[in-house]
This record gives structure tokens, C-alpha cells and sequence, in this order.
């Protein structure tokens, strides 16, 4: 049995569309989908945003479970210009499954580099360069620090794989805190709205990150389910 864990279904729903086999169910009180790749039997748990539920999911989670590996997938900002939207990154700092004992890496283009686990979203360039200058990191999310240290608890192998949808020349169309409310684990719709009637230049940046995020997902997708097939 194979874990991925994504921390919204925005994320997921790509990866979830290309699963045989696929049902719902729950553990622990926690809501899981199963499914299969190719002859794989897959679980994706959807951790939530942010250090409180993230722990709370995985720990419920991997309780009293056994898998081959974990992969944490999902989204990330880059923190560079070296790395566009779209780009595939494989978080050397926080992987742990052996490669080199599993065959050849699969033929994608992945960069390797550290990712940093952040409290809050991060929008200006000018914060993404003082981050970037502070640490070796390439890019941030906000949830794979939480998944590794679990993982590691737990004796379970993991794989950091994320996609950039936001670099420091192509922001997010919003502020942050407009974008999505971490209390609620959602984008606060009335808020949204607000600010675009009160900022009209921002629509035509928001359809550009929409479509960003979409193609994002099917390149994440892609990835996944190529590796799945290699491991």
C-alpha cells in the first residue's frame, strides 16, 4: 500500500481522477480514498493547511498502519527565478525513500533542492528574497516539515514532491489572507469578491492563476502516477 497525502482536494483532483478502483471511506474519523495505479492500491488523505490540522490528519492517519512509502504532493511557491510555475520539485531535505535501491529515477523533469515549511502564505518578492537569502531553500509550503516528522515516527519512507504555481514574478492575484483563511480551510468567497470589486485589475490575474493551478494539477498528475508506476 502506497501513501499521498495533499493538503487540499484543489490540489488533488487531477491525481484522484486517474485512480482505479476509487472509493471513499473512513479511519479513524478521518475520511481516505482508495484506489489503484495500474496494479498499486493507493490511499490519499487530504492533510488541510497549516501545522494544527495537518498533524492532527496524518496522525490519525498512519495510526496502526503499514505502508511501503509516502509521497507528499501538492503545491509550492518558489522562492526564486530559477524555478518557474509548472516546475516539478522533489524536496531532497525531507525525502527519505532510497532511489537509488528502486531502479532508475523516472525520466521527468525534476528539480531536487530543499523546500521550507512556513507558517503563513508568502506573497512579495521582496519577502520570498530575504527567505531565500536566510535559507538553502528553493521553494515553500506549508505542510511536509509536519508529514516528515510523522513519517519518521513512524518508520515510513517518504517522497516530497510539489509543484511551483507561484514565483516571485508571478504572485499570487490576491493578497494571501484574500486567497484562502486558514481557520476556515477554505477561500472566504464574500472577501474574494470584495476585493476584486474593489481592485477590477486583479481579474484578469486571477483567471491567470486559475488556469496556472489547472495545468499545475495535471503535471503534478502526471508525476505522480509515473513514479508510482517506477517505485
Amino acid at each position: 500500500m502506497i501513501a499521498v497525502t495533499f493538503a487540499l482536494p484543489a490540489e488533488s483532483s487531477e491525481f484522484l481522477r486517474r485512480l482505479g478502483n476509487k472509493f471513499c471511506t473512513d479511519r479513524n474519523g478521518t475520511r481516505i480514498i482508495r484506489g489503484t495505479v495500474d496494479d498499486r492500491e493507493i490511499e490519499v488523505l487530504h492533510t488541510g493547511v497549516g501545522e494544527k490540522v495537518c498533524r492532527q490528519q496524518v496522525e490519525k492517519f498512519l495510526k496502526d498502519q503499514q505502508f511501503e512509502f509516502l509521497i507528499s504532493a501538492g503545491f509550492a511557491g518558489a522562492l526564486n527565478d530559477q524555478l518557474h510555475s509548472g516546475d516539478l520539485l522533489l524536496a531532497r531535505n525531507f525525502s527519505t525513500l532510497d532511489l537509488t535501491e528502486r531502479q532508475s529515477f523516472p525520466s521527468l523533469p525534476i528539480h531536487q533542492a530543499d523546500l521550507l515549511t512556513l507558517p503563513a502564505l508568502i506573497d512579495s518578492s521582496e519577502e520570498r528574497n530575504e527567505i531565500a537569502h536566510s535559507t538553502d531553500a528553493a521553494a515553500v509550503d506549508m505542510e511536509t516539515e509536519f508529514i516528515a516528522r510523522a513519517c519518521a515516527e513512524h518508520g515510513i519512507p517518504l517522497l516530497s514532491l510539489r509543484v511551483i504555481t507561484d514565483t516571485p514574478h508571478e504572485p499570487f492575484p490576491a493578497p494571501p489572507k484574500v486567497l484562502f483563511d486558514i481557520e476556515r480551510q477554505r477561500t472566504h468567497l464574500v472577501k474574494l469578491a470584495r476585493f476584486l470589486l474593489a481592485h477590477p485589475n486583479h481579474i484578469p490575474r486571477l483567471i491567470e492563476f486559475a488556469r496556472r493551478i489547472a495545468r499545475a494539477r495535471k503535471i503534478l498528475a502526471t508525476a505522480l502516477v509515473a513514479l508510482i508506476n517506477k517505485l
